[in-house]
């Protein structure tokens, strides 16, 4: 199936362990997997990963998966004394599936070339049980034939992998989808708050948003699942991390000129998430700091 001989995948936490397991049944190829935490590897152990280190797996494996919590701490582990960049070796290739800020990743793929290697982005989108089902969203940055050589392995955790253009399109093309949700899940909030106040229940709102042309994914996924019944439960898509990724995106709206005003308006929100103790929840929980007064119900 694959013209690799041994994938390496370095960091299995939320999303990372789920996908490695996919790679690692699917992908006809023997996998090695490291992460800080024993457990994942244990877990993964059954399904034939072998636990390695980040320094073996670059010794070992043409094909690299990082999947970590930021592009700051990609970033770090390439750059470390002992790290990605020092053990690369050329023609190996790196799949970035973290969302990290496009210049870092540009920056880290100059690196990577200067050592014969190859590093692309390819930062997932979905939740944690499209990972499980191996039915995420996978956007990538490269050249078109890296994209087609890696695109049979990406398959075996992805169901949509477009080719977004030269490395770090794919980074561009994660990070304001982020933002257009983010932004439409706080125009829900507000529509939600002030409807609540004028004496319409929220629930008769927002289903029939679901009819008429305020239709959404967000509308169906984040309005109906959580905004309307209150739930935002630790361990989802939280506020900290949406906010990583509204602050990348507010970076490449400053670098090319534009006043993306209505991802600063997220940016309130989620600050005052924060400062309220809501670091860890599901993002959407903005909706109560938006309307405090609606408690924990609809």
């Amino acid at each position: 199936m694959s013209e690799f001989q041994r994938a390496g995948f370095i960091g299995l936490g939320v999303m990372g362990e789920p996908i490695c397991r996919n790679l690692a049944t699917k992908g006809g190829l023997p996998v090695l997997g490291c992460d800080t935490d024993a457990a994942p590897l244990q877990r993964l152990a059954p399904h034939g990963v072998q636990t390695a280190t980040a320094q073996q797996i670059m010794r070992d494996c043409d094909v690299v998966f990082l999947s970590l919590p930021s592009g700051e701490v990609v970033a770090q582990l390439a750059r470390a004394a002992d790290g990605l960049l020092a053990n690369t070796r050329s023609g190996q290739l790196i799949v970035d599936l973290s969302t990290s800020p496009v210049d870092v990743t540009r920056e880290l793929a100059g690196e990577f070339a200067a050592k014969g290697a190859t590093f692309i982005d390819a930062p997932v989108a979905r939740t944690r049980a499209a990972a499980e089902a191996g039915t995420l969203s996978v956007m990538i940055g490269g050249e078109a034939s890296t994209f087609e050589r890696v695109k049979p392995l990406v398959s075996t955790f992805a169901n949509e992998i477009t080719y977004c253009g030269p490395v770090g399109s794919g980074q561009v093309v994660k990070i304001l989808n982020n933002m257009v949700l983010f932004e439409t899940v706080v125009a829900l909030s507000e529509a939600r708050a002030i409807a609540r106040r004028s004496g319409v229940d929220p629930q008769v709102l927002l289903e029939t948003f679901t009819r008429g042309s305020a239709d959404s994914f967000a509308l169906r996924n984040h309005g109906l699942k959580a905004i309307l019944p209150g739930e935002f439960p630790e361990k989802a898509f939280p506020v900290d991390y949406a906010r990583k990724d509204l602050r990348y995106a507010l970076a490449l709206a400053e670098q090319t000129g534009v006043q993306a005003l209505g991802a600063r308006n997220v940016d309130h929100w989620f600050s005052a998430a924060l400062a309220q103790g809501h670091g860890n929840r599901y993002f959407p929980v903005i909706s109560r700091v938006i309307d405090p007064e609606s408690g924990t119900t609809a």
